[in-house]
């Protein structure tokens, strides 16, 4: 997906300072910079700060100022704020972020126990190397401050051997010593650094490219040092210098703050597999157990958000296959609908898929009514799914369409659904449509499918009745007035409404004002012109809302993959059960039917006409 990229430049540890004009002014700290863009995560975005500056995540707040505004600091706490700031400085190239931060974010290792004893970690002797076989013939360079990067964690444990972390234990060996190879310099990176917790030391790279690694212990003095570099002619990385002993006492040991999310990642990614809802919580208290590690909970997070991606591929990816998904989709399934558009900045914007099968047996075999509803999706780049949803034979969910939308927040987004279904749907006779009031979508039904009728959720309509009235029933109230509104509802005469409407009245004329203003004549059965069949909710489609949520963490592709898996195993499953039936209706609408006859035994039936009864209790 094509994104809005902008190059952030972060500040830390200044301070701010008002100018004779009144704008602020920032002096000293530190800067780094970072590329965002305007699908960037706010979470993904604040670690990723806090790595840079060695803080916590959770005890920063991150401030920018508008354009031609440096009085006023703009605070971002969440995804919609940071997209904003890419929106707002979309026309620069760059944009200053201040990190403020509380006194003792700062990690304090100074003051540190030290875990491990003066030793000699290897037995063979300290000066033995190889020559390298390649370009780089350099020594390791004592003198050399550079660095690059900071060995990213160091174990909380004790110093005695048999107290180490059973996890940690099989990295003991994981560096051998001078002549070791590794398939890449990923390869020895890694080893090197579960060799560093295995023993409690931490290390800082003094080079670090791609055929080439020299460190050294990060205690100064310490003469610990290891240089491997690529074998001519090969991609094998070979240790050719090392000094195995360290005479440091280990106060350099800190805690996981500044691990790495490819090593997180590689820890827990078996595991997740496995158990998918794996929780970040979790990963932090397994992670110091098994290796003595003490992580925070964003690196738990990122960690799983690079292993998911690892064992799911790329969300990012995902979006651009869409096109070829859709018209693979609509390969395999003949008939059906697949598609999906983009916005001008070619991002994702709208997904609507509708198969064969599922409009053919709406059409074939459910009543004229189709319930819409929505749900939030957990996903990284979030969205809304919207469904259309119909009652089969026996009152089952069964799908129709779904989408998969960016712009919730617009009665659009529903707009384009209901064109795109309109489409697909070659039924003539009139659609009553169960929905929530609150979506935009009475004149776009009007709209779209004319003759048809828009029945409101009587379950929406009560939570917006009491929104609306500010909490100022007690819960027995609430309670009387709820089922006075469901008894006018379901009222088939509008008598019998009006009685169930002068009850309200007399708890709240306000009540009665607004549910008389709240047009009746789109929920109440003796005002109704369609025919909801006995629907007054639009939340029947739970079942369906349950498998998008079960599957909403999963890449985009995968999501619709798994609901259309879901779709086929219902149709199955329901077609193996129908086939067992021998009455004419379903066994349930059967035995529903016995039961409302039984009811008519006691009523007395007056011919009006030729044609028409009335039925008399």
């Amino acid at each position: 997906m094509a994104a809005t990229k902008i190059i952030a430049i972060c500040q830390s540890g200044g301070k701010f300072e008002a100018g004779k004009d009144g704008c602020l002014l920032y002096k000293g700290g530190d800067a780094h910079a970072i590329d965002i863009d305007n699908q960037m995560k706010f979470n993904e975005f604040k670690v990723e700060v806090a790595e840079m500056f060695n803080i916590r995540a959770d005890a920063m707040s991150i401030k920018y100022f508008l354009p031609g505004n440096k009085k006023t600091l703009i605070t971002i706490s969440n995804d919609k704020d940071l997209q904003r700031m890419v929106k707002f400085h979309g026309n620069s190239p760059t944009v200053d972020i201040y990190i403020l931060i509380e006194e003792l974010a700062i990690l304090d290792v100074s003051n540190m126990p030290a875990s491990r004893s003066s030793r000699t970690t290897l037995s063979e002797p300290v000066n033995t190397c190889l020559p390298d076989g390649d370009h780089d013939t350099n020594q390791i360079d004592t003198s050399m401050d550079i660095v690059h990067e900071v060995s990213p964690i160091v174990p909380l444990i004790s110093s005695n051997d048999e107290k180490f972390a059973k996890g940690a234990q099989q990295w003991q060996n994981t560096i051998t010593g001078v002549g070791q190879r590794f398939s890449s310099v990923h390869e020895f990176r890694e080893s090197l650094r579960k060799y560093a917790i295995a023993h409690q030391f931490a290390f800082r790279y003094k080079k670090n490219d791609s055929h080439r690694v020299t460190v050294k212990c990060k205690a100064d003095g310490c003469p610990w040092r290891i240089h491997a570099s690529r074998l001519s002619t090969t991609q094998l990385i070979c240790i050719k210098k090392m000094n195995s002993t360290h005479t440091c006492d280990g106060a350099f040991a800190t805690t996981g703050h500044q691990a790495t999310r490819s090593w997180v990642a590689s820890i827990i990614k078996e595991k997740l597999k496995d158990f998918p809802d794996y929780k970040p919580k979790d990963i932090v208290n397994d992670i110091k157990q098994e290796y003595g590690i003490q992580l925070n909970y964003f690196q738990a997070w990122r960690g799983k958000e690079i292993a998911k991606e690892q064992l799911q591929g790329s969300y990012k990816e995902a979006y651009s296959q869409l096109p070829f998904f859709c018209e693979k989709l609509m390969e395999a399934n003949p008939g059906s609908l697949a598609m999906c558009t983009t916005k001008e900045d070619s991002s994702f914007d709208r997904l609507f898929v509708s198969f064969h099968a599922s409009l053919h047996g709406f059409q074939q075999g459910c009543r004229p009514l189709i319930f819409l509803d929505s749900i939030t999706l957990r996903s990284k780049y979030q969205g809304t799914l919207l469904a259309a949803t119909a009652a089969d034979a026996d009152d089952g969910v069964f799908p129709v369409a779904f989408a998969i939308v960016d712009d919730a927040e617009s009665d659009d987004g529903w707009h384009w659904f209901l064109l795109q279904l309109k489409s697909v749907l070659s039924t003539s006779c009139p659609i009553t449509f169960v929905a929530d009031r609150e979506k935009g979508l009475k004149t776009s039904i009007g709209e779209i499918f004319e003759g048809s009728f828009h029945a409101y959720c009587l379950q929406y309509l009560t939570e917006q009745l009491f929104r609306d009235l500010k909490g100022q029933f007690s819960q027995e109230v609430k309670r009387l007035m709820i089922e006075d509104l469901y008894a006018a509802a379901y009222a088939t005469k509008p008598e019998g409404f009006q009685n169930c409407m002068e009850s309200i009245k007399k708890i709240s004329a306000e009540a009665y004002d607004w549910i008389i203003q709240s047009e009746p004549q789109n929920w109440a059965n003796s005002f109704f012109q369609g025919t909801r069949y006995n629907h007054m909710t639009s939340n029947f489609g739970e079942l369906f809302y349950s498998w998008a949520a079960d599957a909403d963490e999963l890449p985009i592709t995968q999501m619709v993959d798994a609901i259309r898996g879901k779709i086929m195993e219902l149709i199955v499953s329901r077609k193996a059960i129908s086939d067992q039936w021998e009455t004419k209706l379903s066994p349930s609408m059967e035995e529903k039917l016995k039961r409302e006859n039984q009811k008519t035994n006691s009523l007395q039936v007056l011919q009006s006409t030729c044609s028409t009864y009335e039925a008399q209790i």
